[in-house]
């Protein structure tokens, strides 16, 4: 049966129990009260709540002991405006990468397996509030594979535009950055030093720089090979 509880003033951690389990989720209750900063606004078993209802304790932790896609952030964001009114803790989970990708993408922000302690438990919910996030070691070194490989994937585009230079442009910026003068770079280009300073005055505006020496850096950084 599904039941919410009266908050009391002056504890701070809103928490609602979704667990199927009733042992556990009474246990997990008793514990919690005896836990100063903890409030149990509610407690419940998967097919007795509904997203709404957990809403409407405003809770902020939320502790559920199933991999459930519809208790998700994610999906509770899609569902009421794209706001995720609280932080999900999962406990009792399987050790498996697969599924614990899956929670994180999906916004959960504490993951704990079936081996954890009730402390670890108060502990997550604790951590969580405070805006940080709870894993095993082992699946956070996981995460962490993740990202890096997302990022050999994905390519980092620069957040400027590579620059435009004509083949000219770019022959008189390799001669810039050998240290040249632009009458020294007119005399080998075979060009007028009042050609050469209009040329370098559209490369300093083409990519944004105040000096020589930058337009060069940023040049290279853009991928240009600067030769002669």
């Amino acid at each position: 049966m599904h039941s919410v509880i009266e908050p009391v003033s002056g504890l701070s951690i809103r928490t609602f129990l979704l667990i199927e389990n009733r042992l556990l989720r009474e246990a997990l209750s008793r514990l919690f009260r005896k836990r100063p900063d903890l409030l149990v606004v509610g407690q419940s078993g998967r097919s007795e709540a509904t997203p709404r209802q957990v809403l409407d304790t405003q809770c902020d932790v939320l502790v559920a002991d199933s991999f459930q896609t519809a208790w998700l952030p994610a999906s509770i964001a899609l569902q009421n405006g794209g706001h995720a009114a609280f932080k999900v803790v999962l406990i009792g989970m399987e050790s498996g990468e697969e599924q614990f990708l899956a929670a994180v993408r999906s916004g959960v922000a504490g993951y704990l397996l079936q081996d954890a302690y009730a402390s670890d438990v108060v502990a997550a919910v604790r951590a969580v509030f405070r805006g940080e996030a709870v894993c095993p070691p082992k699946l956070c070194c996981t995460l962490f594979r993740s990202v890096a490989q997302m990022a050999r994937e994905v390519p980092v585009h620069s957040a400027t535009p590579r620059p435009d230079l004509t083949l000219r442009q770019q022959q008189l910026v390799g001669l810039v950055a050998k240290g040249l003068t632009n009458k020294e770079i007119a005399s080998h280009l075979s060009l007028s030093e009042f050609t050469v300073r209009n040329h370098i005055h559209r490369i300093l505006k083409e990519v944004d720089a105040a000096t020589r020496s930058e337009a060069v850096e940023t040049i290279r950084a853009h991928g240009f090979v600067i030769s002669a």
